[in-house]
């Protein structure tokens, strides 16, 4: 039988791509989604995958969220928590509901998503959980000390919550994208952009097929030896 796979922010950008690959592998496939309704019945009718509005950020639309698709897929095998919103500004300007909105939909959302399913996981013995970090959160961004610190927070989320499944033969990975070719880069200023692609050593902006490469391989049956990981998938941008 196939397994269950959730993609949240999963309808647009590196989340679709993500939703499309799996369904290409054979998952069953639920793809989340926050806001826009019209563009994720769009979505649905062109891939053929299932949309499920629910706000990731809060516990209870999480519990709510997973119900539904349990109920409608089967059992949750796979989780990527791919969903991510920017609220940029410099801290001295920064008002505190641009913090606390990224800390929650970035961060928060990976507890709620996983604490839902953690004990589902563990009673079958096998988990694939894919947290989708930033290289802004390996390097910090000048304008982005919400989102660094939300993405920074799944880097550690990711080695502890590793640690507490490894016996289970849950594994826990994180992917951190570089700058990749979707709406929210694409709404960068051009002048600005061409100074990202000069500092990106293959000379290009990723695309999100890149990134739904990395959650195929990692979220693979035989990929059971790889947890509390990071995969940098940024053109060479930033190595360590």
């Amino acid at each position: 039988m196939a397994r269950v796979a959730v993609v949240t922010g999963g309808t647009r950008g590196i989340g679709r791509a993500i939703s499309e690959a799996l369904r290409d592998a054979g998952y069953k496939v639920a793809a989340n989604y926050g806001g826009n309704a019209e563009a994720a019945a769009a979505f649905t009718k062109e891939t053929g995958i299932p949309s499920y509005k629910f706000d990731v950020s809060s516990f209870e639309a999480c519990q709510e969220g997973i119900a539904r698709i349990t109920k409608d897929l089967g059992p949750i095998d796979i989780v990527v928590n791919n969903a991510g919103i920017t609220r940029d500004g410099t801290i001295h300007k920064m008002g505190y509901e641009q913090w606390e909105d990224v800390i929650h939909t970035n961060l928060t959302s990976c507890f709620n998503m996983c604490r839902l399913v953690i004990e589902g996981m563990r009673e079958r013995s096998f988990g694939r959980i894919v947290n989708i970090g930033s290289i802004n959160g390996q390097a910090g961004q000048y304008g982005q000390v919400n989102y660094a610190a939300a993405k920074s927070g799944i880097h550690g989320f990711t080695k502890a919550l590793a640690q507490e499944g490894a016996g289970k033969n849950i594994t826990v990975n994180a992917i951190a994208p570089g700058y990749v070719d979707t709406d929210m880069v694409r709404a960068v200023p051009e002048e600005v952009l061409k100074k990202i692609i000069a500092k990106i050593p293959v000379g290009r902006l990723g695309k999100a097929e890149d990134i739904a490469r990395g959650v195929l391989f990692l979220v693979a049956d035989d990929a059971g030896f790889i947890t509390g990981s990071t995969m940098s998938i940024n053109g060479g941008q930033h190595m360590y």
